[in-house]
């Protein structure tokens, strides 16, 4: 009987164990987050006139870091890019990029999730609903999604986002095959921005994640020897 009851008493722990291991894993990311500026920024947007020819970017940071209209001679073009925004953020905010019936949209969004530890596959489900509420709401607005762009963990100001390479990789790939099976066209970003380490290169960025002038240049010419904005 006592060996009954410590067989079971260790049972339990180890149970209990198991349970709380899984709600610390479950703990270490999160899909509330939005970053300070989000309600001022999303509000500016609520507040511009739509029309069908806007050619949209939409993403984090990095989209919203330039002046796309500027660097693109395109007075279409509009910035729906919002520093610091991960995937369930450009969600939330998305009915305002469709209820504009756009007639593109260029998606770039996800390496702030992972540097707050959102799953690849959650990263990906994310964009996938992104699609669906896309064709559903316009469904004649054309989507590209741009895979992201490779970090360079020399610099040391973005830490959670450095050495996170097979975790791009395979958000990377789960675009690529979510675009093949919905059938909309993927622009390939991140080959063009590596250099022989496998970083992203110093010429194209400021702090490691960012990008200079020249890296939105490098962005431009991919976007034009495309033809995506045509």
């Amino acid at each position: 009987m006592k060996l009954k009851r410590t067989f079971l008493s260790a049972l339990c722990a180890l149970l209990l164990g198991f349970q709380a291991q899984a709600q610390t894993t479950a703990a270490k990311w999160d899909s509330t987050y939005r970053p300070a500026a989000y309600e001022l920024k999303v509000a500016q947007f609520k507040s511009y006139p739509n029309a069908a020819n806007d050619i949209v970017f939409l993403g984090n940071s990095i989209t919203a870091n330039t002046d796309w209209a500027e660097l693109l001679g395109m007075s279409n073009v509009k910035n729906r890019g919002i520093s610091g925004d991960i995937t369930f953020g450009v969600l939330e905010r998305l009915d305002e990029v469709i209820e504009g019936k756009p007639a593109k949209v260029f998606i770039l969004i996800g390496i702030n999730d992972i540097s707050r530890n959102i799953p690849d596959h959650v990263i990906t489900a994310n964009h996938r609903k992104m699609v669906a509420r896309i064709k559903a709401g316009s469904p004649k607005t054309r989507i590209y999604f741009q895979t992201l762009m490779p970090v360079n963990n020399t610099f040391d100001k973005f830490k959670n986002h450095y050495n996170k390479d097979e975790h791009i990789a395979a958000v990377n790939q789960g675009i690529k095959d979510l675009a093949k099976k919905e059938k909309i066209e993927v622009i390939d970003l991140h080959p063009h921005f590596l250099d022989s380490e496998k970083r992203l290169v110093k010429e194209y960025t400021h702090d490691g994640l960012h990008l200079t002038v020249a890296g939105y240049q490098k962005w431009v010419e991919v976007l034009k020897k495309g033809n995506y904005l045509k």
